[in-house]
């Protein structure tokens, strides 16, 4: 038998990740996990989030705790294990071995897009709560460790041709597609996090991906600040998305 497949999703925010999640959890061969570093990061940072409470007593807060959780035996026995991380979530310091053996892929979309999203949820947005940059930083590590780029999806790519866009991914992931990943019904899913009652209205109203997206939203001010200081770091893995590698 061979060993079950461990899908280490590297996203920020407001990336289509919660929706990306629910595809996956479509496939019968396949549990999903949702953002099971929060609480650790909430404990570790100190950070005033919505819903922080309900959240800390979601969830264990020792990091080593989760690691060994992600590391131990797949829940229900599946061949596939679909983890949904923060890349901010990971603080310096997190150990990262239980990474090991995985297939770490790395989620993207635009950084106009993530914070006129963002913005709409709360109030404050810095660029450290995009994880733009530690979402770099875990790209070049994945790269080290297998000679080459991982894998790179575009939540813009998805929306454009979601049944193309996930299936270059299941190919890079090695697994045949499964069409129905590209319908969920509505109403959220069991996995969800407590969190879910504050950010993911739109994808429990939703039973599949949005139509294309259309012109980037014009910022301004610090919303505008923020943007451009993660654009370097998307530009950077954009340029290895899935799409653009086989165009």
């Amino acid at each position: 038998m061979s060993a079950p497949l461990r899908i280490v999703m590297w996203s920020g925010p407001r990336n289509l990740s919660t929706a990306l999640m629910y595809a996956f959890a479509q496939r019968p061969d396949c549990v999903v996990s949702d953002e099971p570093f929060y609480a650790a990061y909430l404990a570790a940072t100190g950070a005033a989030h919505p819903m922080r409470a309900e959240v800390l007593a979601s969830q264990p807060t020792e990091p080593a705790a989760v690691a060994a959780a992600l590391a131990g035996p797949v829940p229900g026995g599946r061949a596939v294990w679909y983890q949904k991380h923060m890349t901010h979530h990971m603080c310096p310091g997190f150990d990262l071995g239980w990474t090991a053996g995985a297939a770490e892929v790395f989620l993207i979309r635009h950084p106009a897009r993530v914070v006129a999203s963002y913005a709409r949820k709360r109030e404050a947005v810095s660029a450290a709560d995009l994880g733009f940059a530690r979402q770099a930083e875990l790209f070049d590590r994945a790269a080290d460790r297998l000679g080459r780029a991982p894998p790179v999806i575009d939540a813009t790519d998805i929306r454009a041709d979601p049944g193309r866009a996930l299936g270059l991914l299941c190919a890079a992931l090695g697994l045949s597609f499964d069409a129905r990943m590209l319908r969920w019904p509505a109403g959220g899913n069991p996995a969800d996090g407590v969190w879910a009652a504050h950010w993911y209205g739109a994808v429990h109203r939703s039973s599949g991906f949005e139509p294309p997206e259309g012109p980037l939203p014009a910022l301004a001010g610090d919303a505008a600040a923020v943007a451009e200081a993660c654009l370097p770091h998307y530009a950077r893995l954009a340029a290895h998305r899935l799409m653009t590698e086989v165009a």
